[in-house]
């Protein structure tokens, strides 16, 4: 692939998938900046490892994945390093996307994920099993127990 090639590919896949990676990744970390970060960094790895992919769900399949690994490393070290004022200011600075999004973020991070891909992104049961290599019932039940848990918080805020 030569250069110009590879810059056309990578332009294209950037155009077409950051709006999805974004949303994806605000359901996993603390600020929309961090967010941003994840998906550059996933773009970056891909530039980098240029892998090959068998056709345009399973380049989004490893894209969406990468993506959602890589905002939930971005959390947990946020969470493990950032000082207290640091983190408050973080806080202060999150875009508020309404409470619908701020209890799906809330939730764990198996719940999240399951509830992003199937409401946001328009994936089925089968189609979030096999990108984040699950069997199809455990996304079943991890979509039940999500939305349990959601109910719950959502009621909760009403109060």
């Amino acid at each position: 692939m030569t250069d110009c090639e590879l810059e056309q590919d990578l332009r294209r896949v950037v155009e077409t998938y950051s709006p999805m990676l974004l949303r994806a990744a605000l359901t996993r970390t603390a600020t929309p900046t961090d967010a941003e970060d994840a998906v550059q960094d996933v773009f970056l790895r891909l530039l980098d490892k240029r892998p090959r992919f068998r056709d345009g769900e399973h380049e989004k399949a490893w894209l969406l994945r990468a993506t959602l690994n890589r905002a939930s490393d971005l959390r947990r070290k946020r969470r493990d390093d950032v000082p207290l004022e640091e983190a408050a200011n973080a806080a202060a600075e999150a875009v508020d996307h309404g409470p619908l999004l701020s209890a799906v973020r809330s939730l764990p991070e198996a719940y999240s994920a399951v509830i992003h891909l199937y409401y946001y992104e328009g994936y089925s049961i089968k189609e979030i099993a096999r990108l984040l290599a699950l069997p199809a019932p455990t996304v079943g039940t991890r979509l039940s127990r999500g939305r349990e848990r959601l109910r719950k918080l959502l009621k909760e805020e009403e109060a």
